[in-house]
């Protein structure tokens, strides 16, 4: 197959920074690897602010013409109408939005979102142009129970039902067990189960879709363990939370080839 995927550092900054905090914060990081002579076109890097940065990140990112990429943390399955407090994809697009995060473990807890409503989430994204990141994994009590790999696979498998061959998302494998807890997994545990993940597109979408989709690790990543992840054959990238809110740690976590070598 040989197809190269462009590794994908992703910063989701969660429920933090304002819109004046975050136009600080993406000119210090674009400054940072811009000084580090960073290069977008081997590995590129997004952020993912709040709803309400979102028009000011655009706006400095187009106006400076900086390479870092932006996404929105969750949109609607509607496209408009009486849905208070929810957001169209189309307002995302109207952003210029590449990405947009769905599924992730504190929506899927916190808001009950269903293997169902993250497929649906993803048609929508993908309805407006927008690259889904959605976010499979399981539990500490789920890998207890069912072994590795089991949860993520089955989460992925609705998506995968309710989208074409040729659809453009990205997989984000963050067991829950790992995220904010300062303890990730192995890069030998990530491996697993992004290959197993790989394994359901492959034989859900293809061969041809399974080359070319990234699969991110999320959960704990930092800047002294990246190298570990990017070293695996099946992972892409990595969904970044609590360090992507530090300019220095998160710019080092997109400079990993520094750390790991040629990948």
């Amino acid at each position: 197959m040989g197809v190269a995927r462009t590794p994908l550092i992703a910063g989701n900054w969660k429920m933090n920074l304002d819109h004046l905090q975050s136009i600080a914060f993406v000119q210090k990081l674009a400054w940072a690897l811009r000084d580090a002579k960073h290069s977008f076109s081997d590995v590129e890097v997004a952020v993912f602010p709040p709803f309400t940065d979102l028009r000011s990140v655009q706006t400095l990112i187009a106006a400076d013409k900086l390479e870092l990429g932006h996404g929105a943390q969750d949109l609607s399955v509607h496209d408009s109408g009486a849905y208070t407090g929810e957001i169209s994809g189309a307002f995302l697009s109207a952003l210029a939005c590449r990405y947009v995060i769905i599924g992730h473990s504190e929506r899927r807890q916190y808001h009950h979102e269903s293997d169902e409503v993250v497929a649906q989430k993803t048609v929508a994204a993908l309805r407006h142009g927008l690259v889904p990141v959605v976010c499979v994994g399981e539990t500490a009590e789920d890998l207890e129970a069912h072994g590795p790999s089991a949860v993520p696979v089955a989460q992925l498998q609705v998506v995968l039902d309710a989208i074409s061959v040729d659809a453009d998302v990205v997989v984000a494998y963050e067991p829950v067990w790992a995220i904010g807890s300062g303890q990730a997994a192995t890069p030998e545990q990530a491996q697993q189960v992004c290959a197993a993940l790989r394994a359901a597109i492959a034989e859900k979408l293809g061969e041809d879709a399974a080359a070319r989709t990234r699969i991110l690790y999320g959960g704990s990543v930092k800047s002294g363990n990246i190298a570990g992840f990017m070293n695996q054959k099946d992972v892409d990238g990595a969904l970044v939370g609590g360090a992507s809110l530090d300019v220095d740690e998160f710019s080092a976590i997109a400079r990993f080839r520094q750390h790991v070598g040629t990948v």
